[in-house]
């Protein structure tokens, strides 16, 4: 994988309990939140990128979760358009941020697209249609990115979220996944590594510079990848998952 140089992350919200949740996990504690936001951002520093840290923004309660609202690979980055009507002006946030690093497309109505539906894998990109993301703005992405190459397939999500709750890259060549995405048809050619049953939050892992960000308190899948060779760094998540997120919801990764 293209090592990462740049992470864009933006700090919580006071009233980030306030957001979008099915989790049923009850409300994060806003200093346990911040604390762990913390450490997410330090490990991502120790890891050698730069990390630009936007401020709060409590209009928007699940802005602290930019992966959502663009999805960036080397030659451009595509603002989406959230399925979720509350977060449908988060991409106007961070629209002048991303325009120092990338050209910028749009997803236009009625596409809607969430960027934690799209999993890009070198030249390949997977994007899930969920409850936050139509065949409209599915369409829209595979269009801006075939012209740079890409080549597009578009699956159903069955469960989760996002597309990147239940799958998720560990290299160029390789994939973590829940048992429900394993089998996948765009999948075959992947290695794969399956969490383990009861553990499939763990399935939402960030590559980062050959090493693998996971969530801790599941040992199975974090056994499972360093005896695969991986480098584990595990993070604390616990207010996180909350309010729905994971740990790739946390930023904005560009090489």
């Amino acid at each position: 994988m293209i090592p990462f140089r740049t992470a864009i992350l933006r700090i919580p919200p006071d009233n980030a309990g306030s957001g979008l949740t099915s989790a049923n996990l009850g409300s994060p504690d806003p200093a346990l939140l911040a604390s762990q936001h913390a450490r997410y951002r330090e490990t991502l520093e120790s890891l050698g990128l730069e990390v630009v840290t936007l401020k709060a923004e409590p209009d928007f309660p699940d802005s602290y979760f930019p992966e959502d609202v663009a999805v960036v690979v080397p030659e451009i980055a595509v603002l989406a358009r959230p399925g979720a009507i509350e977060r449908r002006g988060e991409p106007a946030l961070i629209e002048p941020v991303l325009a120092r690093y990338r050209k910028l497309e749009r997803i236009a109505a009625p596409g809607t697209l969430d960027g934690g539906d799209v999993l890009v894998i070198g030249d390949h990109c997977i994007v899930g249609l969920s409850a936050r993301t139509n065949l409209q703005g599915a369409r829209q992405l595979a269009g801006f990115l075939s012209v740079h190459g890409y080549r597009t397939d578009i699956v159903e999500v069955d469960e989760g979220l996002h597309l990147k709750s239940s799958v998720n890259a560990l290299d160029d060549t390789t994939v973590l996944a829940t048992q429900a995405m394993a089998g996948l048809d765009c999948l075959d050619g992947y290695r794969k590594f399956q969490v383990p049953e009861g553990e499939d939050y763990a399935a939402n892992v960030v590559a980062v510079n050959r090493h693998i960000l996971a969530p801790e308190r599941f040992d199975g899948t974090r056994r499972m990848l360093e005896n695969g060779g991986y480098d584990v760094v595990v993070l604390p998540v616990s207010e996180i998952r909350k309010m729905d997120g994971g740990l790739s919801c946390l930023s904005l990764r560009l090489t």
